[in-house]
């Protein structure tokens, strides 16, 4: 599904030349659930936009689904991010005077769907995330659980193969983010999509099957989850959790 080798991305600052990503190098296959994580300024969130095609690399070679995504033109790439790609964001980035149906609407009427048909979809997006029955109700009419649930729907509605998230428990309670996280792994269950999603928790990482450590701009560690955490199952004792964060710090 995705492939990036020797991929860099170096930003001009002044006369100051800064790496943000350095010779990154793996792959993704069709299906998988995997965590991004990293300290701020790691480089993680660069590796997302240069995913998503939001940006491009300076240097190096992104195939999806065997496609070369750097020699495509503009309008090529925006056709891959409306259809193949959905997006999920922090911010969560709705409009805040439209409803929650309008919201989610928005990128069909951009792919130039029916109007009929973009209704149907989205409602049938918002059911797939619980949020049925406030289809009315505008962003800030709704908690910042069903917002991003909003978001998340927004990002299915195109049927998109890959879901990329930039810290999408980042601005929730501990209650909350459980919920989200149980549902991108029931998107993940049942519809199979790829879903890749950037996080600075250990935690929220481990309920995954595959973990990406980034540090100064590289893959410092690709891990493989054996028994990823089921999102609102019972969790691990304090002690246990604290012992698998601090082995993580002392490889890293």
């Amino acid at each position: 599904m995705i492939e990036l080798d020797a991929i860099t991305k170096v930003y001009q600052l002044g006369e100051t030349q800064v790496h943000a990503l350095n010779q990154v190098s793996f792959r993704v296959e069709r299906g998988e659930m995997v965590a991004i994580m990293g300290p701020s300024g790691s480089g993680k969130s660069t590796l997302l936009n240069i995913l998503g095609c939001l940006d491009e690399p300076s240097s190096g070679t992104y195939r999806l689904d065997g496609l070369n995504v750097e020699n495509m033109g503009d309008d090529e790439l925006a056709e891959i991010r409306n259809r193949r790609i959905g997006f999920v964001f922090q911010q969560f980035n709705l409009l805040a005077r439209t409803s929650a149906l309008e919201n989610v609407i928005l990128p069909l009427e951009y792919a130039g769907v029916d109007e009929r048909e973009a209704r149907e979809r989205a409602q049938t997006a918002l059911n797939t995330v619980g949020l049925g029955e406030r289809i009315h109700h505008r962003p800030n009419e709704l908690s910042g659980g069903q917002q991003q649930r909003v978001a998340i729907a927004r990002a299915l509605v195109t049927a998109p193969a890959i879901i990329l998230a930039d810290e999408p428990t980042g601005n929730l309670d501990s209650k909350t983010s459980t919920e989200i996280i149980r549902l991108f792994q029931q998107l993940h269950r049942v519809h199979g999509q790829t879903i890749i999603y950037v996080t600075h928790d250990p935690f929220t990482a481990r309920h995954t099957q595959r973990v990406l450590r980034v540090a100064d701009g590289q893959i410092v560690e690709d891990e493989r989850v054996e028994r990823p955490l089921e999102a609102g199952a019972a969790l691990p004792s304090e002690l246990a959790l604290a012992d698998e964060m601090h082995h993580h710090e002392e490889q890293s």
